[in-house]
């Protein structure tokens, strides 16, 4: 430990005060902020690591912070690892779609730890990143879709529409039209679902 004194002239004369009369470094540390960070969005959520000095990764805690790229830091969201490893994850649900994100990172030593203590660092240099939007779907597989749930009733309306048809009609026996018309109508209904060509 250290003793810690200022000494100066005051209204002419000599004067020492002690500041602090037992100083120990080790319990006033102010750490650099953390390098390198880095993010890696995926569909899920987004990944962001940054990088510290490799013998202080176990006795260090951290604070990231993040927001719209557009606003200012007082709106920021903020977050703490679960762990001492240089990393942390933020699910794709937290995140607005296409939507640029800001992020930064500070750290000091972890709370639990007894030989160090330390005041936060200033904040790391930042990382951007986006969500892709939620793809659409085209409007060719909106049709099909379409065509899908209509099938089943619309087959059976126009099924009803050439039994009653043949059953009024004079002009041909019912058991030669029926077959003929409901052949000709599941053509037309493959050939629009894309079945057939």
């Amino acid at each position: 430990g250290y003793r810690v004194s200022l000494q100066g002239n005051f209204f002419g004369r000599n004067h020492t005060y002690i500041t602090f009369p037992e100083y120990n470094p080790r319990k006033h540390i102010k750490l650099d902020p953390p390098l390198n960070i880095q993010s890696n969005v995926t569909a899920s959520k987004c990944q962001i690591w940054w990088s510290v000095p490799w013998y202080l990764v176990d006795i260090l805690q951290y604070e990231l912070q993040y927001k719209e790229h557009s606003v200012s830091w007082e709106t920021a969201l903020n977050k703490t690892p679960p762990s001492s490893l240089p990393q942390i994850e933020i699910e794709a649900t937290e995140l607005r779609s296409d939507i640029a994100y800001i992020a930064r990172v500070r750290c000091k030593v972890s709370e639990n730890e007894d030989s160090y203590h330390s005041q936060w660092s200033e904040w790391s240099q930042t990382t951007l990143f986006q969500r892709a939007g939620v793809p659409k779907l085209s409007e060719n597989i909106l049709n099909t879709r379409t065509m899908q749930f209509l099938f089943i009733p619309l087959t059976f309306g126009i099924l009803l529409y050439l039994f009653w048809n043949c059953k009024l009609s004079q002009k041909a026996s019912p058991a030669l039209t029926f077959p003929r018309q409901l052949l000709s109508f599941s053509h037309s209904i493959l050939c629009t679902m894309g079945i057939l060509r």
